[in-house]
């Protein structure tokens, strides 16, 4: 039996709330920036994450691929979360999870998890560097973004940030989930999905531009509280667009993010 369910905004400093039974209630400091009435894709995207990685017992794996496609309005409600093994495998394993409400399932994310080998003598990257956090500004994300989640978040902002490129690093002191230590991986990924908003093409009071999907490739593990994004925005001319980002924490980069954007002209 799962104890009565909170208010709609309870007093967490946390992100989710735990109900039990894999049911979460999502705080204000989920509240997305196009809608005050639904969840920002960026934790909703932290909490699939965490289900991910504690779907099985394999510590000799590690996630190289998650992929999440959002399937409508993540509403600010109850959600319920649940994650499974869909291709296990002695070296390579596929686990999908789903964020659900009211039968409808919301966000649906798969995961390629693989084995963990000792490969520090061939390790390297072409992929471009960003200076560090303490070689950014600070940027208040709230002068172009609304909603509890961007107003949760701390940014630095390196020099050049222009309409379609930006550098900017970014980290929360809210936990993910009140009362457990979500793991690293969850808190990073539970960040990434701010990209779209960081290095605007068009002032977002003219024009929507809400991505569909968020696709991350890792080719190591994050350490640390900071996330650097190295982003770059496209707009075609079919109403379509891309936001494109190299992934780093403080030792470098890690990796790649990619956003699908459906671009819809207000009023």
């Amino acid at each position: 039996m799962t104890s009565a369910q909170p208010s709609a905004d309870p007093d967490s400093d946390a992100l989710y709330i735990p109900l039990g039974d894999g049911r979460y209630l999502p705080t204000v400091h989920t509240e997305g920036a196009w809608n005050s009435a639904e969840q920002h894709m960026a934790p909703a995207s932290g909490l699939l994450t965490e289900a991910i990685e504690n779907c099985s017992d394999r510590t000799d794996l590690v996630t190289s691929r998650i992929s999440f496609d959002i399937l409508g309005m993540i509403h600010r409600r109850e959600v319920q979360v649940a994650a499974s093994v869909i291709r296990p495998g002695r070296t390579i394993e596929l686990v999908q999870a789903e964020m659900s409400a009211g039968g409808r399932t919301l966000v649906r994310a798969t995961a390629w998890r693989l084995a963990v080998a000792d490969t520090s003598d061939v390790a390297g990257s072409e992929l471009p560097t960003m200076p560090g956090p303490d070689s950014a500004e600070p940027w208040d994300g709230t002068s172009t973004w609304e909603g509890g989640f961007i107003a949760g978040l701390e940014f630095r902002v390196v020099p050049g940030r222009r309409p379609g490129r930006g550098r900017v690093w970014i980290r929360t002191e809210h936990p993910l989930i009140e009362g457990r230590a979500a793991g690293n991986l969850a808190g990073y990924v539970g960040l990434i999905d701010s990209a779209n908003g960081i290095a605007v093409r068009v002032d977002p009071a003219e024009l929507l531009f809400p991505n569909t999907d968020l696709t991350i490739h890792f080719v190591r593990q994050p350490r640390g509280r900071w996330l650097g994004l190295d982003t770059s925005v496209s707009f075609g001319p079919e109403g379509v667009g891309l936001t494109s980002s190299v992934l780093h924490d403080e030792q470098g980069p890690i990796g790649i993010a990619a956003q699908s954007l459906t671009i819809r002209r207000r009023g």
